[in-house]
């Protein structure tokens, strides 16, 4: 028996997958420019644009006539893209760029703008961060390793990107004195990125297990204190 297709008004009114998208904030990070950067949010929401099948509404695609019978739809699928978009920008920039007569195209160009313009003044600024960034200015190593790749990162949002081999030798650079032997070995083999984050982990575990160790040790050779009782029990001088 040969397959059958559906037809008529239920086929008609199968749903568009935009409507399926609950919160988008799941699937998309919070642009902040920060912890996530602009490329980063633009390759996570390209991509799922492209997967619920509105990528058009933000790559620069055409939009139906006003006379074209899918224009209404249209409208109510851009209206709720334009939502997402809103929905990923941290507070700071939604005020920037909230309006309520736009289109989502149109506020993802404004965006565009904000991050890309003017980049040789934020290139400077951030090369100036990356090269002065230390250890010591930072609360832990997984502090310090995500805020020299995050900078990284953003140089990249400005077209001065950094090598893997620069952004290694750097995060050496930043260490201090207790981390040169590890940091001459890094220097000699030149691991990646996350190989040179595993050493310097196992580094820090290590000296940190040395220095409990010596405490434990200088605890056990103190000589025992007499108490109360004892002291009070003694001869006055």
């Amino acid at each position: 028996m040969a397959p059958t297709t559906e037809t008529g008004p239920k086929a008609a009114t199968a749903i568009h997958p935009v409507y399926t998208v609950i919160n988008i904030q799941n699937k998309v990070h919070i642009l902040n420019g920060t912890k996530v950067t602009y490329s980063s949010w633009v390759k996570l929401f390209r991509l799922h644009a492209q997967g619920y099948k509105v990528l058009d509404h933000i790559d620069g695609t055409p939009s139906p006539n006003q006379a074209d019978a899918s224009y209404e739809s249209w409208c109510e699928i851009d209206a709720i893209v334009l939502q997402w978009i809103y929905d990923t920008l941290s507070d700071d920039l939604l005020v920037r760029v909230l309006d309520t007569d736009t289109n989502a195209r149109d506020v993802w160009i404004y965006i565009r703008d904000i991050f890309l313009n003017n980049k040789g003044s934020r290139a400077a600024a951030l090369e100036h961060e990356f090269t002065n960034l230390t250890l010591s200015t930072c609360t832990s190593m997984d502090e310090y390793c995500q805020k020299l790749k995050d900078i990284a990162d953003q140089l990249t949002d400005v077209d001065n990107p950094i090598s893997e081999q620069r952004l290694v030798l750097q995060l050496v650079r930043g260490l201090p004195p207790e981390y040169d032997t590890v940091a001459s070995f890094i220097n000699q083999s030149s691991p990646t990125w996350d190989t040179e984050r595993s050493m310097l982990q196992l580094e820090q575990h290590r000296q940190s297990a040395r220095l409990n160790q010596n405490q434990a040790a200088m605890v056990t050779l103190q000589p025992p204190q007499p108490s109360t009782t004892e002291r009070s029990s003694q001869p006055p001088r």
